[in-house]
């Protein structure tokens, strides 16, 4: 049996490298006759890089010191890809997993960070930058990335704004007099589809996961729309109608209207570098997975891209994942045949993760007896 493993990182917890050893150990406990085609993979957020450096093998970090969410000073870094292009990943500099659970609130939060990383890339001549916008800690519409390229946006006493969440409310008017890109061409790598406001936008799909509560959502997406207004009437554009303009908490928006980025599959454009449609030829089993399957994980995430690929050769697809949440069987229509949990019934959070890999060596071991009786 050939087994393709594909999984995305289970955030903070397991490497998509851990994982794909994991399988392998599994599997070979229980099974003789089997080999493996392993993949690293993300969905551009935190591990992009290592992922795409991974693909294209002469990949080089470059480093900046640059500002985390909060503002404070962090070494943060960059993809050299040759040939002038640079990857920017979000999650160095304004991601999720540089805040404490205490520490997240998308109100204070800001993407500054980010956009210090593409300054410094465009002050070294980079000239085709790619920024994946996959696990940000931000809610600001992007506002804090524009603003470290030199976008002011103002208040209605013409004060210059810092560029958060709570900023978003207060926003009259956006002078892009000093903003600057070098010249540069952008794309954006982007999984999802939200716009930027409403039930299904940045702030109310992922504003939750990034620290706040109801009140603070209503506000956030108060000043959302505010922002959203804003843009119409400054720069003739709707963000809602773009797909992705929601995106990292309205990162998507900030980077498709105001830098001209054009759109790109994160997952979509790793498997193609590695060749996953050519190597799914002589696939019997591929195993994917991230840290949790809901309905959202649908809307172009790991688990989109592994499946459809998977389904249009006709391979079945097991997804490992750390927990299910809501929707997530929607997936069996996008090309997952079958999810395995790695968190037990009533098992807290903090001991889930606490104990991620041991439940994952546990989880692994009863796919591949699973596989052995043809049951998955």
């Amino acid at each position: 049996m050939n087994i393709i493993i594909a999984s995305d990182s289970f955030k903070g917890t397991l490497s998509s490298r851990e994982i794909a050893l994991m399988v392998e150990e599994g599997f070979r406990k229980v099974m003789e006759d089997v080999s493996f085609t392993p993949f690293i993979v993300a969905d551009g957020g935190e591990g992009t890089i290592d992922a795409v450096k991974e693909s294209i093998k002469n990949g080089q970090r470059i480093y900046a010191k640059v500002h985390d969410p909060l503002m404070r000073p962090i070494n943060a870094s960059y993809l050299d890809m040759g040939d002038g292009r640079a990857l920017i990943e979000m999650a160095e500099a304004s991601g999720l997993t540089l805040l404490s659970a205490e520490e997240r609130d998308p109100l204070k939060a800001t993407s500054f960070g980010t956009g210090e990383l593409v300054r410094d890339a465009i002050s070294k001549g980079f000239g085709d930058i790619t920024v994946a916008i996959g696990g940000s800690a931000t809610n600001d519409g992007g506002t804090g990335f524009l603003s470290a390229l030199g976008a002011r946006f103002l208040d209605e006493n013409g004060n210059m704004l810092p560029g958060t969440g709570e900023d978003l409310e207060k926003i009259r008017h956006i002078d892009l007099s000093a903003f600057e890109t070098g010249g540069a061409s952008f794309k954006v790598m982007c999984d999802v589809e939200n716009p930027l406001t409403g039930e299904k936008g940045a702030t109310y799909i992922y504003g939750p996961q990034k620290g706040a509560d109801r009140d603070k959502l209503m506000r956030l997406e108060e000043g959302m729309k505010n922002y959203r207004e804003v843009i119409i009437r400054e720069l003739g554009t709707d963000p809602d109608l773009l797909k992705g303009s929601g995106a990292a908490g309205g990162m998507g928006a900030a980077l498709m209207i105001f830098m001209g980025a054009e759109q790109k599959s994160g997952i979509s454009s790793l498997l193609e570098m590695y060749g996953f449609d050519e190597a799914l030829k002589d696939a019997d089993l591929v195993i994917t997975g991230e840290g949790r399957a809901d309905r959202q994980s649908a809307y172009g995430k790991v688990l989109s891209g592994i499946g459809r690929a998977a389904w249009k050769r006709g391979v079945p697809v097991i997804a490992v994942c750390g927990s299910l949440g809501e929707g997530y069987e929607e997936l069996h229509e996008i090309g997952i045949t079958s999810f395995y949990s790695t968190m037990k019934e009533n098992m807290s959070l903090e001991y889930a993760l606490s104990h991620a890999e041991e439940l994952y060596r546990e989880t692994i071991l009863k796919v591949a007896e699973d596989v052995i009786r043809n049951e998955y």
